[in-house]
């Protein structure tokens, strides 16, 4: 492990060792950004909004004491949601979706030689492959974020309304009570963590990859599993800071 996690620290020292040019580097982090980010909205679209709709409605069954007001399930579901479902759910179904794509791509080009082919160019194969992807992903992994909270907290909404677990206005009351807007921050910063080692282990995992299509399967699988498991001791390690 700690062989693995020597490598892991060289590579990232390798990506800022002869840097391309900004314009390239400028260039290729757009295309990663729409690869990683508007190819990951439809999904984690569908996924946010009905974590907040079960959640909603499971916080409804479970609050049958009657002293309760109702407005406490909008109050549940917000709090539920940017503190935890929106950020480490969504990091971790990208961790699947963007990180099983970028070691199988970069473990795809490492076996068809098309890495040695840009080192023979003069070109820092890790510089222009790699950090474009670590840059695009600490761009738009709070984007989607953000995207995920609303539409989870709207998710809640419809649930609550259409199952009569509540009202409009006593869900909207619940969300807006007792409000802290450093939650937000603290879920943003969560996603930054959480792009920086799905992107950067799952690059780690693809570029040295070596053999042929087997091993980048195997690569892409580790890329994922290793990625989720790095999300969750973040989360731990986050909240026993920042909280």
């Amino acid at each position: 492990m700690l062989e693995h996690f020597g490598k892991y620290l060289i590579f990232l020292g390798s990506l800022v060792t002869r840097i391309e040019s900004p314009r390239i580097l400028f260039n290729r982090t757009i295309d990663e950004a729409i690869l990683i980010g508007i190819n990951s909205i439809f999904i984690v679209g569908i996924v946010s909004t009905f974590i907040g709709a079960v959640t909603c409605v499971q916080v409804s069954y479970n609050l049958t004491n009657a002293l309760i007001p109702r407005s406490t399930i909008g109050f549940m579901v917000r709090e539920m949601t940017i503190l935890e479902l929106a950020p480490t759910i969504t990091s971790i179904v990208l961790a699947g979706k963007v990180g099983s794509n970028i070691a199988s791509g970069l473990g795809t080009m490492q076996i068809t030689e098309q890495v040695d082919a840009l080192e023979v160019m003069g070109i820092n194969s890790e510089n222009y492959l790699v950090l474009p992807k670590i840059i695009a992903a600490l761009f738009v992994f709070p984007m989607l974020v953000i995207l995920a909270m609303f539409l989870s907290i709207a998710g809640g909404y419809i649930a609550g309304t259409l199952t009569n677990a509540l009202t409009a206005q006593e869900y909207i009351t619940g969300i807006r009570d007792a409000f802290v807007p450093y939650n937000i921050l603290f879920a943003l910063i969560k996603s930054v963590v959480f792009a920086f080692l799905i992107s950067s282990i799952s690059s780690f995992k693809g570029y040295n990859t070596s053999g042929g299509a087997l091993e980048v399967g195997a690569a892409s699988t580790a890329a994922v599993t290793n990625s989720v498991i790095a999300v969750l001791i973040a989360d731990y390690v986050c909240a026993q800071l920042l909280l």
